[in-house]
């Protein structure tokens, strides 16, 4: 999909896109996108405005969670479209009431570019966060997973009254670097340790070989394994 004014085209990232790269502010000095994630992995997490209620819980939730996205080689990294400076304020609140420092970066995005480079917003926002409520940026409540490829492997978008699971973005991430390393796709409600699929590219002849104690098969195209390991 793609987003057009007289002046500008903005693409909305899809799955197995490029992740768009930038060059951004952030609470930790600027960074350039790609550069920052390296040969690891990212989640970049967008907020509609500072000091919000639900956002102030996911920020807190994440800064609890970075060492077990560290684990996983993960980095983590916030946008928010007000400026670095009322992050840095925001930051200080989000430890008093969740109880967790927040030690990633956080993107100021007040001229909304990184909003409307990923198509969290239309390009006829405007060029300012000034006199815009949360309500106007509802739209920027987005989890994009990127891999070490540069490519998007993960979208969810939330309403603003709903906090996001990120225990459920730490199962998808165990998911999606299990599937990269075998050939096996995770069934609905997986978690690590279950049973998952042989992929459908695999023939029977190749899942032998790999799987030389056979499979469950309630169907020919349904081939259940335990997880390798």
């Amino acid at each position: 999909m793609t987003i057009e004014t007289a002046a500008e085209t903005y693409s909305v990232p899809r799955i197995n896109d490029t992740a768009p790269d930038f060059t951004a502010e952030t609470t930790q000095g600027t960074i350039h996108f790609h550069e920052w994630i390296g040969n690891g992995w990212a989640i970049l997490f967008s907020h509609p405005k500072d000091f919000t209620p639900v956002c102030t819980t996911e920020l807190g939730t994440m800064a609890g969670l970075q060492p077990e996205f560290a684990k996983r080689n993960v980095k983590i990294i916030g946008l928010s479209v007000d400026p670095v400076t009322n992050h840095s304020k925001w930051a200080v609140d989000i430890e008093e009431t969740q109880g967790h420092k927040v030690n990633y970066p956080m993107i100021g995005d007040p001229q909304l570019k990184i909003a409307k480079l990923y198509g969290m917003l239309p390009a006829a926002s405007g060029s300012t966060s000034e006199g815009r409520t949360a309500a106007d940026n509802a739209t920027v409540r987005t989890v994009f997973v990127v891999g070490p490829d540069k490519k998007i492997k993960l979208q969810l978008s939330y309403p603003m009254t709903t906090g996001r699971n990120f225990d459920e973005i730490l199962r998808v991430i165990d998911s999606i670097q299990l599937t990269a390393k075998h050939k096996v796709a995770t069934p609905a409600n997986w978690k690590p340790g279950d049973d998952v699929i042989i992929s459908g590219s695999v023939s029977n002849e190749e899942a032998q070989k790999q799987y030389p104690g056979g499979w469950k098969s309630p169907k020919p195209y349904l081939r259940i394994v335990p997880q390798p390991k």
